[in-house]
């Protein structure tokens, strides 16, 4: 018996349908974290005195901290588990800050399907939006996955 993955296939996503995840607050410990995995110790990150003369008047969570979290949060959904064949390409826009204690979420929109050139299998792009506690934009861009076909998907074209 093979075992069948939890995932979504191509077909069943839907051209502008909205996925949304689940919340999560991002702490300072987050941000430690990251600086030390990274190795991005920008005092922008790091530093409270020197991120207070800063626009933002305070330290900031790493764009990539926020954009890891986001993908993450894509994965928790258990939509792309064993379906994704691959991230093809991933576009990231920053837009607004996110700071320790912000809470932030990921949407998610059905942007663009197309088979590929082998049957079983089809690539999807999605319009990515992080969201904070606001509502506010704070990261946009694209997301294309390589997915999967089932066996009836394939033969029916």
């Amino acid at each position: 018996m093979t075992e069948r993955p939890r995932g979504r296939t191509f077909d069943q996503f839907a051209p502008g349908e909205v996925i949304t995840t689940a919340r999560r607050t991002i702490t300072e410990a987050d941000i430690v974290n990251f600086a030390g995995l990274s190795g991005d110790f920008n005092p922008l990150h790091t530093d409270e005195e020197f991120a207070r003369s800063t626009p933002f008047k305070g330290r900031i969570a790493h764009g990539m901290l926020v954009a890891s979290v986001a993908t993450g949060l894509a994965n928790q959904l258990g939509i792309f588990e064993g379906t994704t064949l691959a991230l093809l390409e991933q576009t990231v826009r920053y837009r607004g800050a996110v700071f320790p204690g912000d809470t932030v979420h990921l949407e998610l929109r059905v942007a663009d399907k197309r088979p590929s050139s082998k049957p079983d299998r089809g690539v999807i792009t999605f319009a990515a939006a992080v969201k904070n506690q606001r509502g506010e934009t704070v990261i946009e861009g694209h997301w294309t996955l390589l997915m999967r076909r089932s066996a009836d998907e394939a033969t029916a074209e």
